[in-house]
């Protein structure tokens, strides 16, 4: 069997505009916004935490962990309230969650909070093909770090998986994550172009999770 370990935003729903527009929704009060070419370029892979620290703390400002909390907090409803009014999976999703489940254990391992993973797996119909969720509460560190991918490998490991695992990405912080956690990587064009997801180190691009074959998936494995 081989587990299949799935980022959420960018892979699975069209959602990093919405991400965008409540990040800006919250920075708004603090003066600033982030553009769409900065946040595709620097933010992509960061947690909601990670984004707001960056931010917020850019030309030498003082940050407070508190305001990052506090920015955090607020995010939450403004996203949700955005993504249930434009909810939209990438074509073939839910089947993809639905096939990899046949093959091994399927885990979802995002910087996105888990009541947002929650309610989109629900709304796909696919909670109950997903073995477990690592989100961006249960990580200490945002990708590309690979703390997600790791805390992903020993639930697995609890679980009794001692087979390999393949992950599926869009963003080149995500890649650089998975590849520091020593796994194999196939990427998909959701959010960057295929040459800077190849840079990152994936061993695999398609431009369309219709591509994601269990043989892409599983080459080398």
């Amino acid at each position: 069997m081989i587990a299949t370990l799935l980022d959420f935003d960018g892979v699975l729903v069209d959602s990093e505009l919405v991400h965008l527009a409540a990040f800006n929704d919250v920075l708004e009060r603090h003066g600033v916004t982030i553009a769409e070419k900065d946040y595709l370029e620097r933010y992509i892979s960061l947690d909601d935490a990670g984004v707001f620290r960056a931010v917020l703390s850019r030309g030498g400002r003082t940050l407070r962990e508190d305001d990052v909390r506090a920015a955090v907090a607020a995010k939450a409803p403004r996203f949700m309230a955005r993504f249930a009014d434009s909810f939209w999976t990438f074509p073939g999703a839910a089947d993809l969650i639905a096939r990899r489940a046949a093959r091994g254990p399927v885990a979802i391992v995002s910087g996105a909070l888990e009541p947002e993973i929650e309610f989109a797996l629900q709304k796909m119909g696919a909670r109950a093909s997903v073995a477990f969720i690592v989100s961006a509460e249960k990580t200490p560190a945002s990708k590309p770090d690979p703390a997600a991918f790791l805390l992903a490998l020993d639930q697995l490991r609890r679980d009794g998986h001692a087979g390999p695992a393949v992950v599926v990405e869009d963003s080149t912080g995500g890649v650089t994550a998975a590849k520091r956690a020593r796994l194999r990587c196939v990427a998909v064009t959701h959010s960057h172009p295929r040459d800077e997801l190849v840079r990152a180190g994936a061993d695999a691009v398609v431009t369309s999770l219709d591509e994601l074959t269990d043989a892409v998936l599983e080459e080398g494995l």
